[in-house]
């Protein structure tokens, strides 16, 4: 993987890339916008910390690279991805589960990275969710066309703790729906740097993502035209 970019969507601009909080001495970290009474888009939380994901995510996919799933009716899924932590979350024609182990080589998943549990915790922190101890990170490659059906996270065991999205290179749309499939789901724009945290009583609505549409952003020629996203979740 190449490293990541700014980009703007839907009337918002982020500019990033560096790590440097003098950069964004201007974006309140408190900052939130509401998707229900536990969801809620923390609008380029992930700024400084990119400088430190970047090296690790191209770590954590150097020893277990990135790969597209089967799902049990025997769908190849369109987004490529890989895990880091205690557990990672995989798929086959046998069902969803998590496993401490990469199926693919039999070894333990990569460490989760200290930059990616500290941008976990602290953004959920900042949705109201202190304490949250992710042991799982699913890393999702979308390139243009890929997309993520409505669908619940209930493969964790534990439900009480949120679920922490974070959103680097292209701009993407972010379907929000309700408790049931057939729930309307809100349309909400995502862009480099954007993280949506959403736990409590919003923890199993439905959420996908719609297909990716191709974007320039500023590291264009280094990450090239993909969305990276971070999945961080309890899952045992």
């Amino acid at each position: 993987m190449k490293n990541t970019a700014a980009a703007t969507d839907s009337g918002r601009a982020h500019t990033g890339g560096s790590s440097s909080l003098s950069l964004f001495d201007d974006l309140p970290r408190e900052a939130r916008e509401p998707l229900g009474p536990g969801a809620f888009v923390l609008p380029g939380f992930a700024l400084p910390f990119v400088n430190e994901l970047l090296p690790a995510i191209d770590a954590v996919a150097g020893r277990a690279p990135f790969r597209h799933l089967v799902t049990p009716g025997g769908f190849t899924m369109s987004v490529a991805l890989t895990n880091c932590g205690a557990l990672g979350w995989t798929s086959d024609r046998r069902g969803y589960r998590y496993s401490a182990t990469d199926p693919d080589t039999g070894l333990p998943w990569p460490p989760m990275p200290a930059s990616f549990a500290r941008l976990a915790r602290e953004a959920a922190g900042a949705a109201g969710f202190e304490n949250f101890a992710p042991d799982a990170c699913l890393v999702n490659r979308y390139a243009p066309g890929a997309r993520l059906s409505l669908h619940q996270d209930k493969d964790e065991r534990d439900h009480g703790a949120p679920i922490v999205s974070v959103s680097l290179g292209m701009p993407a749309v972010f379907l929000f729906g309700g408790l049931a499939r057939g729930d309307k789901a809100a349309r909400v724009p995502l862009a480099h740097g954007d993280v949506v945290v959403w736990g409590g009583e919003d923890r199993l609505r439905y959420h996908g993502v719609l297909p990716l549409k191709e974007a320039p952003h500023p590291l264009l020629s280094q990450l090239g035209p993909i969305r990276i996203n971070l999945t961080f979740r309890k899952a045992a």
